[in-house]
């Protein structure tokens, strides 16, 4: 059984330590080509792609960085890959003062997932990543309880139905 995340809440990572970009409607291969030009031109030693959907992408890099030289990073390649979506998501997390990606399933979108890595993996991609499967198994254990009290509730109805005479004899037999 597939469990949906119908919840109004979006739950995603934000901080200012990590250099972050958000794709939409791009392809993976401008994609890729915009995470390694951005890799080499700030030293930031490795990557990580995440799908959010159809032509929507996120990367995660692995060096810390400053805040501010964070903000120069995602200013670089919102101009210069003239991606007006890119550009909306960095003026964002500039009034946030802190970037975010999404974590949990958005409407019909599912959770994102890594679908590319390249270089290091050890710092900022390694903590994203473990903090992304907390997240996730949170998620989880919301959807089993949520599941489990939803059986609970029908045992419930039911138990009250068959044990009460009076109610039997009004609702039609199962």
């Amino acid at each position: 059984m597939k469990r949906k995340w119908n919840r109004n809440s979006i739950l995603g990572i934000t901080d200012t330590e990590t250099v972050k970009l958000d794709f939409d409607n791009t392809t993976f291969r401008t994609v890729k080509y915009w995470a390694f030009r951005t890799l080499k031109r700030f030293r930031l030693k490795g990557f990580v792609i995440l799908k959010s959907s159809k032509n929507n992408y996120h990367v995660v890099f692995n060096r810390k960085v400053s805040w501010s030289t964070n903000v120069k990073i995602m200013a670089w390649v919102s101009l210069l890959s003239r991606n007006k979506n890119s550009t909306k998501w960095f003026i964002m997390q500039c009034i946030k003062q802190g970037s975010t990606l999404r974590v949990s399933p958005k409407k019909d979108k599912p959770c994102p997932r890594v679908v590319f890595h390249y270089g290091s993996q050890d710092n900022q991609v390694r903590e994203y990543l473990i903090y992304r499967k907390v997240i996730k198994g949170i998620i989880e254990k919301f959807l089993v309880e949520k599941e489990f009290s939803k059986e609970n509730k029908k045992r419930e109805i039911q138990v009250y139905v068959d044990g009460n005479s009076e109610l039997s004899e009004i609702l039609p037999k199962r």
